[in-house]
């Protein structure tokens, strides 16, 4: 009973908020690729956070989704799976989805979204 009333409390307090980036402003659009370590991308990518946990978007050929459950500022696209469509754009499409599994934190300001990692590599995304 005690324990019951506990969890009750803290999610009235605000405890059961989402802390990963969906919860943090990446929820609030369509993110699209801009440059991939300071290189402009031509091709087009793109990065959501629809719910909870959840990565989505488009790479340059294919449809992608993940798991994302590190809590903000931290980053780590987890499973990523894709569907399988030839493309001109492949080469593009192994950077970007490479690049994106390296990432380790994330940054949201306003319209523009940042992924880096202790690397140096860095991923920036502006709202679409």
């Amino acid at each position: 009973m005690r324990t019951a009333l506990l969890l009750i409390a803290m999610s009235l307090l605000g405890y059961c908020k989402d802390e990963t980036v969906s919860g943090h402003g990446g929820q609030a659009a369509v993110w699209g690729l801009v440059s991939i370590d300071g290189t402009p991308v031509t091709a087009r990518a793109t990065l959501s956070f629809p719910e909870e946990g959840v990565i989505a978007g488009e790479a340059p050929c294919n449809r992608y989704s993940a798991q994302q459950t590190v809590p903000y500022p931290w980053f780590r696209a987890e499973r990523i799976i894709y569907t399988r469509r030839a493309c001109p754009e492949l080469d593009a499409e192994t950077r970007f989805l490479g690049a994106l599994a390296e990432m380790t934190l994330v940054e949201v300001a306003g319209d523009t979204l940042v992924l880096s990692n202790d690397a140096g590599r860095e991923m920036l995304f502006r709202a679409e």
